[in-house]
């Protein structure tokens, strides 16, 4: 795509999407939300959405309840398209996975309660990744041996920044009682950040996008692939709703990162701007484009 405005194409583009929460032999979260089919709907939206990304990163709750069949069925499923689209695909532990259980089935590394790090160079973007899990518990915590990982790792910047991908978001949540089980020790996570080369955190949990800023660095929380918050109701009322699943397409540029929500929807889209106005558009001048899509019509 040509350089329409002031900002060219970005250097970088990355799938994010959360919390598959698949189950052993396909069976329905919470006996109602038939996780397999709305992952697989989100893949096919994936493979129609995105061109050549860098990777895919999907942060965390891979398996409800870390059941080793889980894994081996969810590498089945993501794989083959990330193979399609020429992308890694990177793995984020959850609250809900099982360390040894994801290391096997999933990473085919020993099957230890180590927590599930790693480092990704892709064309000069570093993608480091972080286990907030607490094995047997559902809060998040990132404890001194990996604060002390990540401050090595991130002692020499990369040319184009670095993206922390986690499960547990360093915000608060809209829901409060999610609060209960949010990452602890986020002040020496900060400490950690100051003043180094990173320039987002992607992470998931909360089952609905949110977007804040953690010691002046964006955070964006992708929504769920399993089921959604109805974020509608009263805080104090929200549930949960088979409804607006959707990830993000994370597009890197020297200026600014930018997160774009997907919808997940079976739905006609009405054609606006269809390929032959696109290529009239990069037939014509900057001057001629405003001319042409800018200016009203005289009254």
């Amino acid at each position: 795509m040509p350089q329409f405005g002031r900002f060219a194409p970005p250097t970088h583009t990355l799938i994010h999407l959360s919390d598959p929460h698949l189950l052993a032999g396909g069976a329905a979260l919470g006996g109602r939300f038939d996780v397999d089919a709305n992952l697989a709907r989100t893949l096919r939206a994936i493979e129609s959405a995105a061109e050549n990304p860098d990777a895919i990163v999907v942060t965390g709750d891979l398996a409800d309840l870390g059941e080793p069949e889980v894994y081996r069925r969810l590498r089945a499923s993501v794989e083959p398209v990330a193979e399609r689209l020429g992308a890694p695909v990177i793995w984020v532990a959850g609250n809900h996975d099982e360390r040894p259980a994801l290391r096997e089935h999933l990473l085919g590394a020993a099957p230890t309660e180590e927590p599930v790090t790693g480092v990704w160079e892709q064309n000069g973007l570093r993608i480091v990744t972080l286990d907030s899990t607490v094995p047997g518990w559902h809060h998040g915590d990132v404890d001194a041996v990996q604060l002390a990982w990540l401050a090595d790792v991130l002692a020499e910047p990369a040319e184009h920044g670095t993206l922390l991908a986690m499960h547990h978001p360093p915000v608060p949540s809209h829901i409060p009682f999610f609060d209960i089980l949010e990452l602890r020790h986020q002040d020496e996570l900060a400490a950690v950040l100051e003043g180094t080369d990173v320039r987002g955190i992607l992470a998931g949990h909360l089952h609905y996008s949110l977007h804040g800023t953690f010691a002046g660095i964006p955070v964006s929380v992708a929504s769920a692939t399993c089921y959604t918050m109805d974020v509608s109701a009263p805080a104090q009322r929200v549930n949960g709703m088979d409804a607006a699943q959707s990830f993000q397409l994370v597009h890197v540029r020297p200026e600014v990162i930018t997160h774009t929500v997907v919808p997940v929807v079976d739905a006609d889209p009405v054609q606006t701007f269809s390929p032959e106005w696109v290529a009239q558009m990069e037939r014509l001048s900057p001057e001629q484009r405003l001319e042409a899509f800018s200016r009203k019509p005289a009254r």
